[in-house]
């Protein structure tokens, strides 16, 4: 009786380290997984803000050039709403709050301003991104 006594403790402990093991390895597997996700989001949200971010905007038809604008800017709004990285909204939401902040005052007066602004955080969000 000891021997099977011993045995089945010892068949018992083996099961406990495979299980664990297991555990560890499905639990590797699971962060590796979450952080490709996480990748892919990124790369994903960096594709659609920097898309938003290439709007052309002709200064030459005013209007049109505020209309188009205001629309990127708030699908950028949205796109900082969805990132998870801090530094990636932030980038993203102040490019938003240019775009949609912009008046037709600002690009038939002084477009220059608004535009370098622009540009400068467009490369925000570039550095942001990579």
């Amino acid at each position: 009786m000891r021997t099977a006594t011993r045995l089945a403790t010892i068949i018992t402990g083996l099961t406990a380290v495979v299980t664990l093991s297991a555990c560890g390895t499905l639990q590797e597997a699971s962060d590796t997984a979450a952080a490709v996700a996480d990748t892919a989001n990124t790369v994903q949200l960096c594709t659609d803000a920097l898309s938003q971010a290439a709007v052309n905007v002709d200064i030459a038809a005013p209007q049109e050039a505020l209309d188009r604008a205001h629309e990127a800017g708030s699908a950028l709004a949205d796109l900082a709403n969805d990132a998870a990285n801090t530094t990636l909204s932030e980038a993203i939401g102040a490019l938003a709050a240019t775009m949609t902040a912009v008046t037709l005052n600002d690009l038939v007066s002084g477009p220059a301003q608004w535009l370098e602004t622009r540009a400068a955080q467009v490369a925000n969000l570039t550095t942001a991104c990579t």
